[in-house]
């Protein structure tokens, strides 16, 4: 560390490439913080107007079983990881769905889970797939886009595959937190 500490001093190479990583990350960081302000704010101004009070009617008036709820809402959130990233998903939609937890007697922990698991199905399967269209950018040209979403189908899969275990067997969500916070 002494060693960096006095190149640092000495290496104007260094030093710019210090203060530009620093600056890099701040910008970063400012723009994810404008996300969450957003959607922080659209989520307050949504249920101000009675946007939280309308889906929970019209979800409460649908007489879904708690499973039925739990499949509509990933299905939502499934479509949504399609055009959206996770950080809009989870500060925009997940609180509409959270109040309707209770009514449904659907644990928040595994909901959070199923939630966090489809997010990745979302971002692979197409016609979006962000994560594709990221890997795409930096994978050597001849890689092609149809490659990639091949690739990627095999775990899209496994990802259902773990959400339908989930939903029949939910101890594999809830033992370990059942054994940490009782």
């Amino acid at each position: 560390l002494v060693p960096w500490f006095c190149g640092l001093r000495t290496s104007k190479e260094l030093w710019q490439n210090l203060k530009e990583s620093v600056f890099l990350t701040a910008k970063t960081t400012a723009m994810v913080c404008w996300l969450f302000i957003g959607s922080a704010l659209f989520s307050g101004v949504f249920a101000l107007h009675g946007g939280q009070a309308l889906i929970e009617r019209w979800v409460l008036g649908m007489n879904l079983s708690p499973l039925g709820f739990l499949l509509m809402a990933q299905a939502i959130i499934f479509l949504l990881g399609w055009p959206l990233v996770w950080t809009e998903i989870i500060v925009i939609f997940c609180p509409i769905f959270i109040p309707l937890l209770k009514h449904f007697e659907v644990d928040p922990i595994l909901f959070g889970t199923m939630v966090a698991v489809n997010l990745q199905a979302g971002f692979l399967s197409p016609p979006v797939a962000m994560s594709a269209f990221y890997l795409k950018g930096v994978a050597p040209p001849h890689v092609k886009l149809t490659h990639i979403f091949s690739g990627a189908l095999p775990f899209v899969f496994m990802v259902f595959a773990t959400m339908v275990l989930v939903y029949i067997f939910p101890q594999i969500a809830l033992w370990l937190p059942g054994r940490f916070y009782g």
